[in-house]
């Protein structure tokens, strides 16, 4: 376990004034039902609205109403939907207020609704540049918004904070919150305390520096700033900074570190704190980040900040030496919970490396860690400490041989929130099983453009052999887990075929909605796991669901749109999760709704057709391993698309040089997201790159592929 006693103790005297005049804010707030949104509505989370991105701001995503139950579930019905203009992943939240629904979209577009009838109400587009999609690791996606006042706030892709009136759309303000020359993105959604707008950012794949800011809800200036990751010796001025320096080697402030904060945030408004997840380190190979090794801090940690001033408090780190991507950004959700005869006020979180955690969100105390899902990469942790007990064959940055980990770089749980029942005391997980190979890359330089993790994609590649495509496709999975937080232990399980389902929610109706990558919306009994309802969607579902009721009726409202990183990356194993197609919509539903969607045209997929075969073996070899480092986070492992994207086997351009050194080598298609590569490649790799997809293409046509 790693947390400062001392710091804390100091910290919790300066906020004991905080608690006090909080006090009766929490203890029976009074329900106020329109108007500013302010801490007394967020905290009194009353029926009718969702004010905050987790609804309340101990990030439960449960809500009383009961309207919709087990008993009449299956009288649910679409009640209005709304068709959207990016046909990209849909991941947001949306919140209600006042009678209407906000939702941000792929691109960071934002939009209002009426939430009874669907009349769209306004519509704001930041105008994302494409060439923007090129610095996100995982679509070009954004999950949601915050709102304060009059007005609601956004992060956008590019790096903006953006604040809007609420009635109008009209910009009250942006401010650029990240250094442009870096590759920062902004794909989570804000949260917004005591009129402080607290964002963070992504980027750690690139190589950057994390870090999370306050800004001032009314006029965008920048309150404080903190950093996840220490500056160069010498330059950190605050004590937790100078204390991580030592937990660090090599010059790794020259890659930057990693450490961003790009999605999970929870606050305790009675004792001040805000919780952060922080993410993995950049690279990911620690060998090159840290040569020697070290923990790294604050590497996949939760830390407590002080929300009024930014200052630490204390913090947790979950995978010291971080070498995986197990970043710990995942969800985290706050509960007073009854273990050993005692409330105790917790911080659940079940991140990416497999073990579900409960600490003591006062002090930081490590309560228990189980596996959630399996795992090869630790066989447990220290019951006093927290700290992992690693397999040795796991530090394939000290061996220097190839380890296929499990759990894998997308994680045993990934960004998809989870939901928690209080009265069950249930944790409802998505959580998903799929393994990486991690092998080391020799002689691996940071590049200027695209992924610098340190890992050699290219040795990783699907192979065009059926004994092990088949094994992989057997050995990823997926489920919806119950999970008893005290006992540590499963207590229900749908399983799915892959990875990517969406986000949850859980209700006072008896009742977990979730969207699936196959393409349904379900409601499922929260005691037992029994499907109870669903409704065909037309395309995967990532996004998770929430509910509202408006002149005594209950809504249940989701996005639904096929995308994220699962549907760009993992190629031939994308397909085992999800429909390979984007329909993009916003759906809502209430009892005896007789909405209905229109009929979805048939997917059209080009065949595999390839020209004849170009370039010498050795090219060959130089252009898979181009493609594995530049083109596959988008374009699919082994060249075989994850369906959001064109599967450049199949793609015209393959026919054509010039029309291939148009696109990849001078940027025709950047104003889509398709920029020039010329930083990393010469028009002759760029070349070899064309040779490599060419010949994946005849041997996936040898192997029966239409």
């Amino acid at each position: 376990m790693n947390r400062a006693k001392g710091a804390f103790v100091t910290t919790a005297l300066a906020t004991m004034s905080l608690v006090c005049g909080q006090a009766a804010l929490n203890a029976a707030p009074p329900e106020v039902t329109s108007g500013p949104v302010t801490a007394v509505r967020i905290i009194a989370a009353a029926d009718s609205g969702w004010l905050s991105y987790g609804r309340t701001y101990d990030e439960q995503r449960f809500s009383p109403l009961d309207q919709i139950n087990s008993d009449n579930v299956k009288q649910l019905g679409l009640a209005w939907h709304a068709d959207l203009d990016t046909a990209r992943g849909q991941e947001a939240t949306p919140l209600v207020i006042d009678g209407r629904i906000f939702i941000t979209t792929a691109w960071s577009k934002a939009k209002a609704y009426d939430a009874v009838s669907g009349r769209l109400l306004w519509q704001y587009d930041p105008k994302v540049p494409g060439e923007a999609a090129v610095k996100a690791c995982c679509d070009v996606v954004n999950r949601g918004m915050a709102a304060w006042g009059d007005k609601v706030f956004f992060g956008t892709l590019d790096g903006r904070l953006i604040a809007l009136n609420r009635q109008t759309g009209k910009l009250a303000w942006s401010r650029i919150t990240v250094d442009r020359t870096q590759p920062y993105t902004i794909t989570g959604a804000p949260r917004v305390i005591d009129g402080k707008v607290i964002i963070g950012n992504g980027g750690a794949e690139m190589g950057v520096r994390g870090y999370i800011t306050a800004y001032d809800a009314q006029t965008g200036k920048q309150l404080w700033r903190f950093y996840t990751v220490p500056d160069r010796p010498g330059m950190n001025q605050a004590a937790y900074l100078k204390a991580a320096e030592k937990t660090w080697n090599g010059e790794w402030w020259k890659l930057g570190g990693g450490g961003t904060v790009w999605d999970a945030m929870a606050y305790d408004p009675a004792l001040g704190l805000l919780y952060i997840g922080v993410g993995n380190g950049a690279p990911w190979n620690q060998s090159y980040r840290s040569p020697g090794g070290g923990d790294n801090l604050y590497l996949s940690s939760i830390v407590a900040i002080n929300a009024k001033t930014g200052a630490y408090v204390w913090h947790f780190q979950q995978t010291p030496g971080e070498t995986w991507d197990f970043t710990a950004t995942q969800h985290i959700i706050l509960a007073d919970i009854k273990i050993d005869g005692k409330v105790r006020k917790v911080l659940m979180q079940a991140p990416k490396n497999g073990f579900f955690y409960m600490l003591d969100r006062v002090t930081g105390e490590f309560l228990s860690a189980k596996a959630y899902a399996p795992m090869n990469w630790a066989t447990g942790v220290d019951p006093k400490t927290g700290r992992p007990i690693e397999n040795p064959e796991a530090r394939y940055d000290k061996t220097g041989k190839p380890f296929i980990g499990f759990p894998g770089a997308g994680g045993a749980h990934s960004w998809h929130p989870m939901a928690y029942d209080p009265g069950q005391n249930t944790v409802f997980i998505p959580a998903q099983f799929a393994a990486f190979p991690y092998i080391p890359a020799k002689d691996w330089k940071p590049a200027a453009q695209g992924f610098n993790n340190g890992v050699d994609g290219a040795a990783g590649a699907m192979p065009p052999v059926p004994e092990v495509r088949n094994g992989a496709l057997a050995a990823t999975t997926a489920a919806l887990l119950a999970w008893d937080p005290v006992a540590g232990k499963e207590r229900w399980r749908v399983n799915y075929p892959g990875p990517n389902n969406g986000g949850l929610l859980a209700t006072g109706g008896g009742l977990v909605f979730q969207g699936t990558a196959r393409g349904d919306f379900v409601a499922y009994s929260s005691t037992d796991g029994q499907r109870l309802w669903s409704f065909p969607a037309q395309t995967g579902i990532v996004a998770p669901p929430i509910t509202y009721r408006i002149g005594g009726q209950q809504y249940v409202a989701v996005l639904a749109g096929w995308g994220g990183v699962w549907a760009l990356a993992p190629g031939l194993l994308s397909q085992k999760s999800g429909p390979a197609r984007n329909v993009s919509r916003l759906l809502v539903f209430r009892l005896g709704g007789k909405g209905s969607l229109p009929a979805l045209d048939e997917a059209f997929l080009a065949p595999l057709d390839p020209p004849a075969a170009i370039g010498s073996e050795a090219d060959i070899a130089a252009g898979g391993a181009r493609y594995a480092r530049f083109c596959s986070t988008c374009h699919g492992d082994a060249a075989i698309g994850g369906g959001l994207l064109p599967d450049l086997r199949r793609s015209a351009l393959l026919h054509d040089a010039a029309t291939w050194q148009s696109v990849v080598h001078d940027g025709t298609l950047a104003a889509r997201g398709m920029v020039s590569w010329s930083k990393v490649m010469s028009a002759a790799d760029i070349e070899t790159v064309r040779a490599y997809v060419i010949m994946r293409a005849h041997q996936d046509k040898a192997l029966g592929e239409k």
